[in-house]
């Protein structure tokens, strides 16, 4: 096998925890309403039950930049997918609801922990040429995660009472998978050298990644370790690297203040608001998943050539432009027919294309070498913050203020992120991660 396709493989195995954080997600839509009765909760004990896994997955961003730096990039994949496993089979055999929550949260601690790890070892072994679309294949199998999810609670809805057993246990078929591949991917090359010392090991693995330049990245791992570091959160607030740190903050809050999560989380609500029929409503959201998935795509196949920075100005634009289509038809009331779930599916393709795409590549780009680990887990853990407050609110506020004002909001979130783009953003496209590290700390 050839050198570009070792990186693929070890990339995709990584990858993949994406794919089950998107399943781990989402699977729960197919059968809520049938725990609801099962269990007879009330509305407060079912909605804990729908959000217990976004607690989960809040703790697990916060704290997976932990084990991350203590333990390695590979040991914290591993976890990863034993919890996935576990909560996958402990949710299918659940024998009521406070174990059925237990084993749910236990997944949304996966979840957290994938979406600080995984991009963050990709990002690791990926050479600097390749390194935005190999990362972007974490966002593209989170896409594709939901996606799957949605066809699998479609075929098992009519096997039966313990249909939303299957539905939960089937993730136990991916983890297993998951499980299996990352016993075949080696460990961090960075991580080896500066918690670990194991220069050789490390060469090894980055001439896999680009033997031209492997002897050179060695030298400038060395370089980039900073003597005041002591490897814990505290070091993220010195002022060494308050610039990674406010880039990191910002993106991930403006990710979610374009109500992306709210949106698709309540895409059903949203078009029946503008005039849908609740059976209209439901294909129009399935059509929303379709765009996501074909705008990732493509967003990760231009990437590496246009750069991050230039995706975010064309996606930026366009999410404004959609979103002021969308407040001016709730505005006019000029409801009904396509109009709105049009201009959703063209906001969504813009999104997928610029922030889907460049979020968790961007983020695990920008910090040094010895801090990576609790950088990736702050910039994960403000984007489940920002997205568990925006998604819990949303309801509210649309039916408090309305369409109109609601979506003007967004808009005007996504001005101030073009000014984000325009005059902090750096580009990072082609640069190694030493490389970005000295002209982000040096800002």
């Amino acid at each position: 096998m050839s050198n570009a396709g070792k990186i693929f493989l070890w990339s995709i195995s990584a990858a993949l925890g994406g794919f089950l954080f998107g399943f781990d997600t989402a699977v729960i839509s197919g059968a809520e309403q049938t725990l609801q009765i099962l269990w007879n909760s009330s509305a407060f004990e079912h909605g804990l039950t729908v959000s217990i896994a976004l607690i989960g997955t809040v703790i697990g961003a916060l704290y997976g930049g932990v084990p991350a730096d203590k333990y390695g990039r590979k040991i914290s994949l591993l976890i990863v997918a034993v919890l996935y496993l576990v909560s996958a089979l402990g949710s299918g055999l659940a024998t009521g609801w406070f174990m059925f929550l237990i084993f749910r949260f236990i997944g949304g601690v996966g979840v957290g922990i994938s979406s600080v790890v995984a991009p963050m070892y990709i990002s690791e072994i990926a050479p600097p040429s390749r390194r935005g679309r190999l990362v972007a294949l974490f966002q593209f199998n989170i896409v594709l995660g939901i996606l799957v999810s949605y066809l699998s609670n479609y075929a098992l809805e009519g096997i039966g009472e313990n249909a939303w057993r299957w539905m939960l246990g089937v993730e136990a078929i991916p983890a297993l998978l998951f499980m299996v591949t990352l016993f075949f991917i080696p460990e961090s090359p960075r991580w080896l050298i500066l918690k670990r010392n194991k220069i050789h090991e490390a060469r090894e693995i980055l001439n896999v990644s680009d033997s031209e330049e492997a002897e050179r990245v060695v030298v400038a791992i060395l370089k980039s370790q900073h003597q005041s570091t002591t490897g814990s959160y505290k070091d993220l607030f010195k002022p060494l690297y308050k610039t990674p740190v406010r880039l990191a903050v910002l993106f991930a809050l403006f990710n979610q203040l374009s109500g992306i999560n709210a949106i698709i989380y309540y895409a059903p609500r949203v078009f029946e608001m503008a005039g849908l029929g609740k059976e209209s409503a439901l294909l129009s959201s399935a059509g929303i998943g379709l765009v996501n998935l074909l705008a990732t795509l493509l967003g990760l196949s231009l990437i590496d050539k246009f750069g991050r920075k230039f995706l975010m100005y064309v996606g930026t634009l366009g999410v404004i432009a959609a979103l002021v289509l969308v407040a001016n038809a709730f505005f006019s009331e000029n409801l009904g027919g396509a109009q709105v779930p049009i201009y959703l599916f063209i906001y969504i393709a813009f999104f997928a294309l610029s922030q889907g795409a460049v979020i968790w590549v961007f983020i695990s780009e920008i910090f040094p070498n010895d801090i990576r680990a609790y950088g990736q887990s702050l910039g994960s853990f403000t984007h489940w913050i920002a997205a568990a407050i925006i998604s819990f609110i949303f309801p509210y506020i649309a039916q408090t203020f309305g369409g109109g004002p609601t979506f003007s909001f967004f808009a005007g979130m996504m001005v101030l992120q073009l000014l984000f783009v325009w005059r902090m953003m750096p580009e990072t496209k082609g640069t190694s991660l030493e490389g970005i590290e000295e002209k982000v700390v040096a800002a």
